[in-house]
């Protein structure tokens, strides 16, 4: 088994406390930027930060997984992380202040299968989690500009 990491990262045109808040509140602001790939996102228990667990589903190459993670914080304000409660897979979303921006990194680390089903897991899945990334983090601008305080 390899290690797989895949991560993207791009500018959001908002203060960094701002796209953070987003990020982290699963609830109200998160679900209205994530990309097509995702449905049926629901939050289980919590809301906002360290303790909340989401149910999603997530369709690439024709295949549907779901997932079921769990937040934590390690810096809170800075760092958020969603864990899968049935893999080894976790997901860290980086907020750091850039002018009056913000520089946002998704970045996924996971193990990955063996075999010849691990091959093409190791060939693919880093460009279409890439692509889902960059979809996510332009999503998540143009959701920050529409949500700018007046």
């Amino acid at each position: 088994m390899a290690r797989i990491v895949v991560s993207a990262e791009g500018m959001v045109d908002a203060p960094a406390d701002t796209v953070y808040h987003y990020l982290a509140d699963m609830r109200e602001h998160h679900p209205c930027f994530l990309p097509p790939a995702f449905s049926d996102f629901r939050v289980e228990s919590g809301g906002v930060g360290a303790g909340t667990i989401t149910r999603f589903k997530v369709k690439t190459g024709g295949r549907t997984r779901e997932f079921r993670m769990t937040v934590a914080e390690p810096e809170p304000g800075r760092v958020l992380t969603e864990s899968d409660t049935e893999s080894s897979m976790v997901t860290t979303t980086t907020v750091s202040a850039r002018g009056s921006g913000s520089l946002v990194q998704i970045s996924s680390a996971w193990d990955g299968a063996g075999g010849i089903g691990g091959l093409f897991e190791r060939m693919f899945a880093p460009r279409v989690m890439r692509a889902i990334y960059t979809d996510e983090l332009k999503r998540l601008d143009a959701y920050a500009r529409e949500h700018r305080p007046a």
